[in-house]
């Protein structure tokens, strides 16, 4: 193996978890119940109008979109103030480098969001490569934004090992020929995974070497 590529919300740090906390709340204000199956579908991708769709389809009252924008943006800015990064998370970054491994992000989200909190975290400077939603056409679950960021490490697909936490995400760099090791959140692992390489609950009870060998072992 010669390179890392980690998904960033729900991975990095779990942003989805509060972001469905959010809508499930502001959703009730509108008679309206938001089911982990529509959830899914949003999951890792740029797929916001599905809930907007749905809520719009299902309220019981008149729906202002941009009130609705704005508040769950507020609330989940509130909430993210005090998160802290996925457990175990900076250990794989430094068990990397020290195992001479390269790092990149392939993230559906703006590159403006990530960087944010790259900074926020100081975590940057991992990373040797980010690919964001302001570098492909598609995002996730197409594999563009894998496909982008083996290409600029100037490695194989099969030379790298995606980190991610849905399957959306998973799905996109299955296609794109990396192995690909899931390690779900609080909402995502309510969900079902297919064709990964490794699934495990957290980065804190394995090392980064371990998943490699473990990856390596089954292939």
């Amino acid at each position: 193996m010669k390179a890392i590529v980690f998904d960033f919300d729900g991975t990095i740090l779990d942003t989805e978890t509060p972001w469905f906390d959010v809508y499930l709340e502001t959703y009730k204000e509108y008679g309206v119940d938001l089911p982990i199956e529509i959830w899914s579908q949003v999951i890792g991708t740029d797929g916001v109008h599905i809930l907007y769709d749905y809520l719009l389809a299902n309220a019981t009252k008149d729906v202002d979109l941009q009130a609705v924008r704005e508040i769950t943006s507020k609330k989940h800015k509130q909430v993210m103030e005090k998160k802290e990064l996925r457990p175990g998370i900076e250990n794989y970054f430094n068990e990397a480098k020290e195992m001479g491994l390269e790092l990149a992000i392939a993230s559906s989200s703006s590159r403006e969001w990530v960087e944010y909190f790259l900074n926020k975290f100081n975590i940057k400077q991992y990373f040797e490569i980010l690919k964001t939603s302001d570098d492909v056409k598609n995002v996730k679950p197409d594999p563009a934004l894998y496909l982008e960021a083996v290409k600029d490490l100037g490695i194989n697909a099969v030379e790298a090992v995606a980190i991610e936490d849905s399957p959306k995400g998973a799905q996109a760099a299955k296609a794109a020929g990396l192995h690909c090791v899931t390690i779900p959140n609080d909402i995502t692992k309510l969900l079902p995974f297919e064709e990964v390489d490794l699934q495990i609950n957290s980065m804190s009870d394995v090392t980064l070497e371990w998943v490699i060998s473990q990856i390596k072992k089954n292939n």
